[in-house]
């Protein structure tokens, strides 16, 4: 069974439960933060990773902690390696 189907990029979260409830746009969110807007919509549109920078950042203004994001992002980046990388890897047969 393939983890993507599991993996929820973190530009989701962060546009479902955190910009749009509090009915902010990722633009208005960059500007509070003081980045550049492409980097919030690009998250939001799952074209990007968050780097720890921006977890940091995220962390700050959403009172949570960079683990928080940085453990969604690789969980979501291990699930798309998942589908792409080890399923043409054959299992070593080691002898104890």
């Amino acid at each position: 069974m393939s983890l993507l189907k599991f993996a929820i990029h973190p530009g989701r979260i962060l546009w479902d439960e955190y910009l749009e409830p509090a009915g902010m746009s990722a633009i208005a969110f960059a500007r509070h933060l003081g980045v550049p807007r492409s980097r919030i919509e690009r998250l939001v549109k799952e074209e990007t990773s968050i780097t720890v920078e921006t977890a940091m950042m995220f962390a700050r203004a959403f009172r949570t902690t960079p683990q928080f994001w940085m453990n969604m992002q690789a969980s979501y980046d291990l699930a798309c390696a998942d589908t792409k990388i080890a399923k043409d890897i054959e299992p070593l047969q080691l002898s104890a």
